[in-house]
């Protein structure tokens, strides 16, 4: 058995509470086992300098953790952001840009701040669980304030960790299996099982193709639960929010689970 009682190829209880943060367009509460992050969604009316003028938004992310979110207190980054935070900012900033429509979002960025207050492994993949759910309510901010006149959220996306510890393959790594992990790997999928981004690394030694390919479906499974609780945290906002396509297509994975 894991340290927390899990099978191997069970994630552990995610919580996602909405409009968390009174002052953000967009907002959540994410927990998944022990981590926890606060995720922010600000709307901004401009666009980045090298976007001017080209009749198109910008979705961008920054990640961060508080001192005491870790076993030992970590210093504060001041004036720069440490290499690590700023690859996990980018991951997310691609993340969520491809679930979303943004000629149509016009010229306007939404900033995702994702603020981890309690780690225990896993914290880059809930940022964009719990992003992806704020980044909704700042496109339902933009439509009860008649800036955009349609959803264009294009589908849901999500991601999750998956490992080999002990010769065993893991989903959705605690920290105990994640900094001791053979092999550890993110995944990053969309709602229609889409690829976003996959990032894996052998810690050791080299593991085969096979081992690969159990992982990776083990994640996609683990991924469509995620979309799965996305959607009912969502729930009556998706019409809003979605494009019409997308929106049929959330509705047919939805029967189908």
């Amino acid at each position: 058995m894991r340290s927390d009682k899990r099978k191997d190829n069970q994630i552990r209880p995610i919580k996602i509470t909405r409009n968390y943060i009174a002052h953000a367009e967009g907002s959540v509460l994410i927990e998944a086992g022990k981590t926890m992050l606060v995720c922010t969604a600000t709307v901004e009316e401009k666009v980045p300098q090298w976007l001017k003028d080209q009749n198109k938004g910008w979705v961008t992310a920054e990640y961060g953790m508080l001192p005491r979110s870790t076993h030992t207190r970590l210093n504060r980054e001041k004036g720069h952001s440490s290499g690590r935070s700023l690859e996990i900012s980018r991951l997310i900033g691609r993340s969520l840009r491809s679930v979303i429509d943004l000629e149509k979002l016009g010229e306007r960025t939404i900033w995702l701040d994702c603020d981890v207050i309690q780690a225990d492994g896993g914290t880059r993949t809930a940022a964009i669980n719990g992003s992806m759910v704020a980044l909704a309510d700042a496109v339902k901010y933009l439509r009860g304030n008649e800036k955009i006149n349609e959803g264009i959220l294009t589908d849901f996306v999500a991601a999750i960790s998956v490992g080999i510890f002990g010769n065993r393959e893991l989903v959705d790594l605690a920290y105990d299996e994640d900094s001791k992990a053979d092999v550890d790997m993110n995944l990053v999928m969309t709602g229609s099982k889409g690829i976003v981004e996959i990032q894996g690394t052998a810690e050791r030694e080299p593991f085969p193709r096979e081992k690969l390919d159990r992982l990776l479906a083990l994640g996609e499974i683990a991924i469509e639960e995620i979309v799965a609780l996305q959607r009912e945290v969502l729930n009556d906002d998706i019409a809003s929010l979605f494009s019409s396509g997308a929106v049929a297509a959330a509705c047919a994975v939805s029967k189908k689970g």
